[in-house]
């Protein structure tokens, strides 16, 4: 009689378990990485915003800040906000100060990246010499200027009295000139960032097309038009609102230069927020104007990351 041998038939090893570990290990190294940024900003960025949300709508006084009992006060240092003229002033001097810097940094400074293009003697020591506005602390710039500005002493009036242009201009002590001072003297400061991130946009633009333009019998203009602006189009999009988000928000210019003043004309949402929380101790109305400042450069920073993602595609 023959016996048969049944042969145990191999178990296959457990591939699908082995691969969630791997997958499992490899997310969590990911968050591992990951975390100490995510604290970060959690730490530094969320909690303060949260808090200032939070302190808009609370009685916050300094006797409330030191025995930490801040009742809710509704909507009231909203009310009180959006009621006082001064806010109305400070929200137009806002717009009026961003526009006329945005307008003054980008053109002169896309002016200097087109011209820095063309090779000549001393050109990377020029750029160099243009960077420095840049690279001097905001508050020296504003004290200099300041100097500079002054209508009894300054070396620009002192200048023009020179040549004959009349020299008791009061450029930082004149309701109707102080805007308008200060906003030269932020575009004197933003040339640099333009510059440098123009220029930089304009040297990944094939230099055969110019070529082939200039084969072509196009002018100057009708290149720059139609080849120069369409192609450096995601760059100026990140210089326009970079630059928006660093101008609507300034406050150690003002503050070096007029400190808000002369009869608040050059009071601004930042400098506004800086005088209701830390010169009038009421830390709810700082706190709206600083919310009103969040959320007009969170809509910018949506439309810049809008911009971005359909440039992509």
């Amino acid at each position: 009689m023959s016996t048969t041998t049944a042969s145990a038939t191999p178990t296959a090893p457990a591939a699908p378990a082995k691969q969630r570990d791997t997958r499992r290990r490899r997310r969590l190294s990911q968050w591992g990485f990951i975390a100490p940024a995510v604290v970060f900003m959690l730490l530094f960025f969320g909690y303060p915003l949260v808090r200032n949300v939070v302190m808009s709508f609370q009685d916050f006084s300094p006797s409330t800040f030191f025995d930490g009992k801040s009742p809710f006060n509704g909507t009231d240092n909203w009310s009180k906000v959006f009621h006082d003229d001064l806010f109305g002033k400070a929200l137009w001097h806002t717009i009026v100060f961003t526009i006329g810097s945005l307008v003054g940094q980008f053109g002169i400074g896309l002016a200097l990246a087109v011209f820095f293009t063309k090779k000549f003697p001393l050109n990377g020591f020029l750029r160099s010499l243009i960077l420095l506005p840049w690279l001097v602390p905001m508050v020296v710039s504003g004290i200099v200027w300041r100097r500079i500005l002054d209508q009894d002493t300054g070396v620009l009036n002192s200048f023009a009295d020179t040549l004959g242009l009349g020299g008791h201009t009061p450029w930082l002590t004149s309701p109707g000139m102080a805007l308008f001072s200060v906003i030269l003297v932020n575009i004197w400061i933003g040339i640099p960032f333009n510059m440098v991130i123009l220029y930089g946009g304009l040297q990944e633009i094939p230099k055969e097309l110019y070529e082939a333009a200039s084969l072509d019998g196009a002018s100057a203009w009708r290149t720059f038009r139609s080849i120069t602006l369409p192609l450096l189009k995601p760059v100026i999009t990140v210089v326009l609102v970079l630059g928006f988000m660093s101008t609507v928000k300034i406050l150690d210019l003002i503050l070096a230069l007029t400190d808000g003043g002369p009869a608040d004309s050059t009071q601004t949402l930042g400098t506004l927020t800086y005088q209701n929380s830390f010169v009038q101790l009421d830390f709810g109305a700082g706190a709206v104007v600083g919310n009103v400042l969040i959320l007009i450069s969170a809509v910018f920073a949506v439309f810049y990351l809008r911009a971005n993602r359909s440039e992509g595609k």
